[in-house]
């Protein structure tokens, strides 16, 4: 069963990571797709490279936080709404979002934050201007702590086991396939935008954060039509 487990949870982290990379058009993204046209196909994979690390190690945290707490039913049930509500709120954000921003940013205090760090630090090689860019964005953590979170207290579809189990073997197996999602994702991205000549136009990054927010939402209607059936078998 051990081995499912693992499986299991590097397939999720694999998944997640390639959905939650492509989505939303943010900051990183829209660098990697402008260098990529720009500079080339070495200089925008070595940015996306530097920004799957710092998602690796926000990740790696997100997961750490989380322990043996799930294993009480109130706790998780609690988690599952949450999780529900972010998704939506997520999704909504996105589909009625009327310009390309980086939608996981929450604020101008996010962002001042941000620009401090940036201006701190100075990246100048592509490896730093991703790692950086990540590392000041207080959005994608707070996002890899829901998605932990999710994938801690829901069951896979059609078994009984939970998509990351609370052991330290498949954290790190998810671990490493959010390492290979992200990576997959900005090598395919910088691959294709260096073998374009322009850049993408407004309305196309736009149509693409709206295609997401009805994912999300679709997502989150899924886990509410299941949380209500739990409610219901249960007559609770």
């Amino acid at each position: 069963m051990e081995p499912q487990s693992i499986l299991l949870a590097a397939l999720a982290g694999f998944v997640t990571a390639l959905i939650f990379s492509s989505i939303p058009v943010g900051p990183i993204n829209l660098t990697v797709i402008n260098e990529g046209a720009r500079r080339g196909f070495k200089w925008a994979m070595l940015i996306g490279i530097g920004a799957a690390t710092m998602e690796v190690i926000y990740c790696s945290i997100a997961f750490a936080g989380f322990s043996s707490f799930f294993d009480r039913h109130l706790v998780e049930a609690a988690m599952k709404v949450f999780t529900f509500v972010f998704l939506l709120f997520l999704g909504s954000r996105f589909l009625t979002a009327k310009k390309v921003a980086a939608t996981t940013e929450f604020g101008s205090k996010a962002e001042q934050l941000e620009g401090r760090i940036e201006g701190k630090l100075h990246p100048h090689s592509a490896f730093a201007i991703g790692f950086v860019r990540v590392m000041g964005n207080v959005g994608v953590l707070l996002t890899w702590l829901v998605i932990a979170a999710y994938l801690m207290s829901h069951e896979a579809y059609f078994t009984d086991q939970y998509w990351v189990a609370d052991t330290f073997a498949a954290k790190a197996a998810c671990v490493v396939g959010v390492a290979l999602g992200t990576n997959a994702w900005f090598c395919g991205l910088s691959f294709g935008m260096s073998r374009r000549h322009g850049r993408f136009g407004e309305k196309t990054l736009l149509r693409m954060q709206h295609f997401s927010g009805i994912c999300l939402i679709a997502v989150a209607l899924f886990d509410g039509a299941h949380i209500v059936w739990q409610l219901a078998r249960h007559k609770l």
